[in-house]
């Protein structure tokens, strides 16, 4: 790493939370041309296709403590 980074890097972790979070999201979106083409065509049919199973009758649910106690059992230390 170069030493202008480490010191752009040293600077940015001083800033307060928010500071910080926002030149976070500042940063990820100077990077959004390099996605690929299409993913967001991707995920907006991927949407429409849930969506339409869940109107349909034909996808199933689970209540959000149920998911979120086996994401954590799954990913226990």
């Amino acid at each position: 790493m170069s030493a202008t980074i480490e010191q752009v890097t040293h600077d940015a972790l001083t800033l307060p939370e928010l500071e910080r979070a926002h030149l976070a999201q500042t940063l990820l979106q100077s990077l959004e041309p390099i996605v690929e083409e299409g993913v967001e065509e991707a995920w907006d049919l991927e949407i429409a296709r849930r969506l339409e199973r869940v109107q349909q009758g034909r996808a199933q649910g689970r209540a959000a403590d149920e998911v979120f106690r086996d994401i954590r059992a799954r990913h226990k230390p």
